[in-house]
């Protein structure tokens, strides 16, 4: 009868363990799709202010065509990954527009009644700005995203972790070292 109980107990406690192992997957796995979604929200504002920058500059450098298009086709370009929700081509496709968004304001350099532009001033904050979100938003979903790796990769959660189906998550990274230095921009 002793043995019965300690036997009911046993499993017990194992159902109690794979039940709080498996909320605790879904808990972190919840948070890293969350994390995800703060990037999506400050690419999505960068995106919207994309264009209005562009236009604004193209008001005072109607000649610099070809740095319009860049950041024009690198935008484009972003959008498509973020809709393939790909993180490692998102990541390469937003350093992409990072980059020419550093011609831009190099064109934007050369005129000083458009440094001095009220409009231009209040999009490069609102840019700036949304650049530090996403890194904060960055640097939030790769943090979600080791505890989460992390989680799934100790034993004995890897076990059950891969029996549920559960999958490792991607880091957002930088791919070219050059874009990992901070983006000057002098007016």
């Amino acid at each position: 009868m002793i043995g019965l109980w300690i036997a009911l107990g046993a499993i017990g406690v194992i159902i109690v363990w794979l039940i709080a192992t498996f909320n605790g997957l879904i808990t972190l796995r919840n948070r890293t799709d969350e994390a995800w979604s703060d990037i999506d929200v400050q690419l999505k504002r960068r995106y919207d202010l994309i264009p209005n920058l562009v236009e604004t500059v193209k008001g005072y450098a109607g000649h610099e065509k070809e740095v319009f298009e860049k950041v024009t086709l690198a935008r484009a370009a972003a959008i498509n990954a973020e809709k393939g929700g790909n993180p490692a081509e998102i990541a390469k496709t937003e350093n992409m527009l990072a980059g020419t968004l550093k011609s831009l304001f190099a064109v934007a350099e050369s005129y000083p009644d458009l440094k001095a532009s009220g409009n231009f001033l209040k999009l490069q904050d609102e840019l700036s700005d949304t650049e530090n979100k996403i890194q904060a938003a960055r640097r939030f979903y790769n943090g979600n995203v080791r505890d989460f790796n992390t989680k799934m990769e100790k034993f004995p959660t890897n076990m059950i972790a891969g029996m549920l189906g559960f999958k490792a998550k991607e880091f957002f990274e930088i791919e070219e070292p050059a874009q990992r230095e901070a983006v000057k921009v002098q007016f």
